[in-house]
Parts: structure tokens; sequence; C-alpha cells
């Protein structure tokens, strides 16, 4: 209980700047009976970690290219959907997502992790808000409200945060998660700290770059997508060096 007085709840992170929150160790019922690859529904228990708040921004990851040497070729697609620096970064692949994590010293999350963040302390929701969503919640398929972003990303934080403080966990961009993506997984996980595909997060973070395995998880849905796909407990996937105009992510630690 000492220990647990003493840890921070938001942490500004010195290498990228970004504002994270901690996330509490418990348990919570992942997926959705109406989802497709979202059941059966699961007890899944976490240790706690750190998230960012909001997705990671193009003025983050320029200085992750700036400061490491970086080699990106996409600069000139990004403004066309995410025109300012306070926008997400998107047109990043897997392994670009890894390559920025493993530079700003955190990672990716994982599906379970991301899910249980995303739900903000909620059961049984659909939305990190609860069931219902507008446009005055979420930047997804077409605009109203608060939402005036129609045929791009709105910059991060435009709408109210989840109940754990985090911004845009429905729309916006997608997010890349670390496991890879398995239609079955769900009726064959491990019942704390699971993880498709790989014994370990550290067998992940340090065999990355030889990774032949095609499809990994992507949450979030995006500003393209319709609204029963921007749900906490909606599955989706891409291959590991996919970019597109939708993909983003965020990091953790812990």
């Amino acid at each position: 209980d000492l220990i647990e007085r003493h840890v921070k709840k938001r942490v500004n992170w010195k290498k990228d700047g970004a504002e994270m929150v901690l996330i509490p160790a418990g348990s919570f019922e992942m997926g959705d009976e109406n989802i497709t690859y979202a059941h059966p529904v699961h007890l899944v228990r976490l240790d706690p970690f750190y998230m960012d708040i909001r997705e990671v921004t193009v003025k983050q990851f320029k200085k992750f290219v700036q400061e490491s040497g970086y080699t990106y070729n996409h600069w000139d697609d990004v403004p066309k959907y995410s025109p300012t620096d306070q926008h997400p970064m998107i047109y990043v692949d897997w392994y670009q997502a890894m390559e920025y994590a493993k530079w700003a010293g955190k990672r990716l999350p994982t599906e379970a992790e991301w899910e249980y963040a995303a739900r903000g302390g909620l059961v049984r929701k659909q939305y990190p808000w609860g069931d219902e969503i507008s446009h005055d919640t979420a930047n997804y398929a077409g605009i109203g409200g608060k939402d005036i972003w129609d045929e791009n990303t709105a910059p991060v934080g435009s709408f109210e945060p989840n109940g754990y403080g985090l911004y845009d966990m429905a729309g916006n961009v997608h997010e890349w998660c670390l496991d890879v993506f398995d239609p079955t997984f769900y009726s064959q996980v491990t019942k704390k700290n699971p993880i498709a595909g790989h014994l370990s997060i550290e067998e992940i973070i340090s065999n990355y770059n030889k990774d032949i395995v095609p499809a990994r998880v992507l949450r979030s849905g995006a500003w393209t997508y319709s609204k029963c796909y921007v749900s906490v407990a909606y599955r989706d996937y891409a291959n590991t060096d996919h970019r597109f105009n939708t993909g983003g992510f965020r990091c953790v630690s812990g």
C-alpha cells in the first residue's frame, strides 16, 4: 500500500514529451459476443502499466526521425490527412511504430491492454464512455457536432477523454498492438497478461525486426469507419508492412 500511494498517476515521458497515465492492475471481461472474432467473452487479468493519453503526433514522430536518424520516406502523404503537428501520425507500419517505441523507451500495447484501457473502467459497454456514440464524442465516418473532420484525422485530444483520461480510444486513427492477429485466440487465451503469437512481450521486442508473421492487431477503428467499427471490442488487423491514411499508434510502458 505504501508503494502504491507513491506511484505517480500521471507522468511526462522525457524522451518524446508524451503525457502518460497509470492504468491500474485489474480484471475485465474482454470481447463482445456480437462482434466477429471478438468472442467468446473471457475474463482477463492485467498488471499495471502507463499509457500515452494521446495518439503519437506528427510532431513527436518528427522528433524521433530527427534525433534517431531514422529514414522515413512518406512525409508527402502525411499532411493530406494529418495536416498539422498536433494531428496523429499516420502512414506508419507496425515496424516503424516499434522503432519509435524502442527509441522512446516504451513499447506498443498488447491487445488486452489496449481494450482494458479503452474501456476506462466501464463494464460491458460498447464505447469508452457508454453504449451510445455521436459526433460529439468521436471522429468517425461523417460529420456533426464537434466532429468537423470529414476527410481527415482530428487533432489529438479533440474530444472528451474516457474514465482513465485517455483520448481518442474510439475512431480517429487505427492503433497498432503488439499481438499477432489470431481469429481464434479468444477461445484459447490465457487469463493473465495474454498476448497472441508469442511467448512474452520481451520475446516480441527482441525479435520484432526478424518477424515474418504478416498480420498484427489494429484497434480503435478510424475516421473513415462507421460507428459499429469503432467500439472498444472491435478487432481489426493489417500486414506488418502496411501503411495507410488511417493508421497510427500510441505507446505504453510497464
